[in-house]
């Protein structure tokens, strides 16, 4: 009985500090994206030669996809620096990208969709860490909602339709913040088995476990905008 609970004790110890380590990284992606985001508001001169052009803004886009693609099929081959380093250009390139939300809402109201997102994030957050139960079948539902308000969000673009944006919008806060119960409970699981004696080992994991729940935090924090932000024009 002691020794099942000294090895209890022992995998919660050391996934306690794997996700320490991805939640650091999370919260560092999330700083340098706002900062580069706030930067690029203020100049407008800037702003225009990034968001006025349009194979600018194409460009961003597909490098963003680009590095989520690589890291998360090749982040086991790469140094921790490559990998720390790729990182945070993806949240540099999605701060030059999101500064466009501070031409379409006003600033109470991102601050608004920003307040509320980092509460419902934290407490889905703690939801993942201390529950017992088998997330397994509700990411599989969710990875297949996600799916489905993807290709959505594409034929409303040409439909431009805002009733059907309501839609997508409220689907995506239900999704995205059931990801984020659903992933970090995931990445606690692994974190259970971390080697905590290797130093590169834990840098890719930590950075793989940041991007997913950063890209949960965005994601989350878009949807919650576009519900409740109304925008500059109203």
């Amino acid at each position: 009985m002691q020794t099942s609970r000294t090895l209890e004790a022992k995998v919660s110890s050391v996934a306690s500090v794997y996700m320490r380590h991805v939640y650091t990284w999370m919260t560092t992606g999330l700083v340098v994206t706002a900062g580069v985001a706030l930067a690029i508001a203020s100049s407008p001169a800037i702003q225009q030669a990034l968001l006025g052009n349009m194979f600018v803004m194409i460009a961003l886009i597909v490098a963003q996809f680009g590095i989520v693609i690589g890291l998360s099929a090749a982040v086991h081959k790469m140094s921790a620096f490559m990998a720390t380093a790729m990182f945070l250009l993806y949240s540099v390139l999605t701060g030059l990208t999101l500064s466009s939300i501070f031409i379409v809402y006003p600033i109470g109201s991102i601050a608004n969709a920003f307040f509320s997102t980092a509460g419902m994030f934290l407490a889905m957050s703690i939801y993942g860490t201390v529950t017992k139960r088998d997330l397994t079948g509700m990411g599989n539902f969710l990875f297949m909602g996600l799916i489905g308000i993807i290709i959505a969000s594409i034929v409303n673009i040409f439909l431009a339709s805002s009733a059907m944006d309501f839609v997508i919008s409220v689907c995506g806060v239900i999704i995205f913040t059931g990801l984020t119960a659903y992933d970090t409970n995931k990445l606690r699981q692994f974190g259970a088995s971390a080697p905590l004696d290797d130093a590169v080992a834990i840098r890719r994991g930590a950075i793989l476990g940041a991007l997913t729940l950063y890209l949960d935090f965005i994601n989350l924090f878009l949807m919650m905008l576009r519900l409740f932000g109304g925008n500059n024009s109203d």
